[in-house]
Parts: C-alpha cells; sequence; structure tokens
C-alpha cells in the first residue's frame, strides 16, 4: 500500500451536489481497496483563471492509502466527470527530499 494525495477542484454548484460528488469518490476509493487517512474540505475559492468557464470552484483534499491500481482507476473517473474542474493525484514520500 502506498500514501497518496488525491486534490480536485468540484464545479461550483449547490451544497447537496457538492457533497455528492465528494462522496462519490469516497465510496470510489474504498471500493477499490482505499482508505481515506484524513478528508481536508477547503471550500469554496475564486480560482486564479477561468477553468471550463467557471470562476469558482470547491476544492477537496484527500489523504489516501492505496495500490496503484486503485489511483488509476480514480484517475479515470475524475477525466471522465463533468463535476471536476482539475484533479491531480502525488504519491506522499516518507523518506523525504535527503535520502542518502
Amino acid at each position: 500500500m502506498r500514501k497518496y494525495e488525491v486534490i480536485f477542484i468540484i464545479r461550483s454548484m449547490e451544497e447537496e451536489a457538492t457533497v455528492a460528488v465528494i462522496d462519490k469518490f469516497a465510496k470510489l476509493i474504498a471500493a477499490n481497496g482505499g482508505t481515506i487517512t484524513k478528508e481536508d474540505r477547503w471550500g469554496k475559492r475564486h480560482l486564479a483563471y477561468e477553468i471550463k468557464k467557471e470562476a469558482e470552484g470547491f476544492y477537496v483534499l484527500f489523504y489516501v492509502t492505496c495500490e496503484p491500481a486503485c489511483v488509476a482507476e480514480v484517475d479515470r473517473v475524475m477525466k471522465i466527470t463533468d463535476e471536476i474542474l482539475k484533479h491531480m493525484i502525488v504519491r506522499s514520500d516518507e523518506k523525504g527530499v535527503a535520502n542518502e
């Protein structure tokens, strides 16, 4: 199992719809054998530039422990989900930068 950080921006919409999108990805991670160790909902923020004709988005950050296959599936589904404006998945390296 590896640790990842999954950050994504959801299109500005009703609170219930936003929560539904967040829950969709939380369930997708769990269904693929992953666990969310921490979830940060940063809230609605103004974007630096328009993305898909949107000026605001709801930021969410998941700290996930899972296998690479789970990350690949989450990435695939985020790419085809219309409510997701942008996303990024980064592997967290526990060893640090200075690894000599």
